[in-house]
């Protein structure tokens, strides 16, 4: 596991602190990713307003219902969409924040906004992503076995790729800086954006932690577009892929011990067919012998890769200490004050 990762774990189990007076409503976008929420979009922007949450976004993503029309007249911002998925919303969402907090949640009414004050604390803590997990009052009706099996698979599939534990990264409740969203830089545009978003905070070095927060089941008139098995599916492979950058020494590594073992397979195949049955198979002997030195080959090159990331890294943080050291000395530098001759 790699330093940063530990760190982002480490961090990732500690409760956020309590001490602090909090991140002023004013300086929050409420954000809502929204496609044909109309049950229940005007409850949530209704709520979040009568809260103090002034600035509310909703990004439309097409919606053939009333969803725009019910967000509108309930007082939030309603933006549509120019492409299609909810990570390229959120992605293009960016553009109108002008504060520098993000508190972000699905518009289907799964997620409470009396939850925001807690999920929004740990940014007045220095945090810089803030993850909601579900798992920690969570109706029994909310999600289906397998649903929960296969969240399940994904966090512990996340942790032993990426070295990190945030509890549930496919969670839809987040709060985060701006800076943080723009350092994170994410791809996706659909359902793994979540996941991108979790595997960004641990790559980038992100402060990043974990808050309880309740999570309820749909209303009966509003209907989930997530499918399970075929989205689930893109979350594991977008996880595996995403290591290649972050954790180059497990993707390379996975890949260079299933090529050796393949080539092993083959080269014992030839030999047990030589030594008993004294057949030989000369292409099926260069093919395991191939796969053998390609398998070699990859663990080479996830070393190196490893010790490249490693070092990037370490190049990074030296460049945000000296950046926040620079910082703290010019707010404490004295303002300069021209020479005025009226005070001689």
């Amino acid at each position: 596991m790699s330093p940063e990762a530990a760190g982002a774990s480490t961090r990732a189990q500690q409760p956020a602190p309590a001490q602090s007076p909090g991140v002023p409503k004013s300086s929050v976008c409420i954000l809502l990713p929204t496609l044909n929420e109309a049950a229940t979009i005007g409850d949530i922007v209704s709520d979040f307003r009568a809260r103090g949450y002034d600035n509310v976004l909703v990004m439309d993503g097409g919606s053939t219902d009333q969803t725009r029309d019910i967000a509108r007249e309930a007082g939030a911002r309603v933006v549509e969409q120019s492409g299609e998925g909810k990570g390229q919303a959120i992605r293009e969402a960016m553009a109108y924040v002008d504060v520098p907090y993000v508190l972000m949640l699905d518009g289907d009414g799964t997620y409470d906004p009396a939850d925001a004050e807690r999920m929004l604390e740990p940014l007045a803590d220095g945090y810089e992503h803030v993850i909601g997990d579900r798992f920690a009052d969570i109706d029994p009706d909310a999600m289906t076995r397998l649903n929960r099996v296969g969240n399940r698979l994904i966090n512990r599939s996340f942790t032993t790729i990426h070295g990190a534990e945030y509890a549930d990264i496919l969670s839809g409740y987040r709060a985060f800086t701006v800076d943080s969203f723009e350092r994170c830089s994410p791809s996706a545009d659909g359902f793994t954006i979540e996941t991108e978003l979790a595997v960004e905070c641990v790559k980038q070095g992100i402060d990043t932690t974990v808050v309880p927060i309740s999570y309820g089941a749909r209303p009966d008139d509003s209907e989930t577009n997530l499918r399970p098995v075929r989205d689930g599916g893109r979350i594991i492979v977008s996880l595996y892929s995403l290591a290649r950058t972050n954790n180059p020494l497990f993707f390379f590594g996975s890949l260079g011990l299933a090529s050796i073992v393949v080539g092993a397979a083959v080269a014992l195949f030839v030999l047990t067919q030589w030594l008993v049955h004294d057949i030989g198979h000369n292409i099926l002997a260069l093919v395991g012998a191939a796969a053998i030195l390609l398998g070699v080959q990859l663990l080479m090159f996830g070393v190196l890769s490893d010790m490249i990331v490693s070092l990037h890294r370490d190049q990074r943080r030296q460049l945000q200490r000296l950046s926040h050291v620079e910082r703290t000395h010019s707010a404490d530098r004295p303002a300069h004050r021209e020479h005025d001759p009226d005070d001689e």
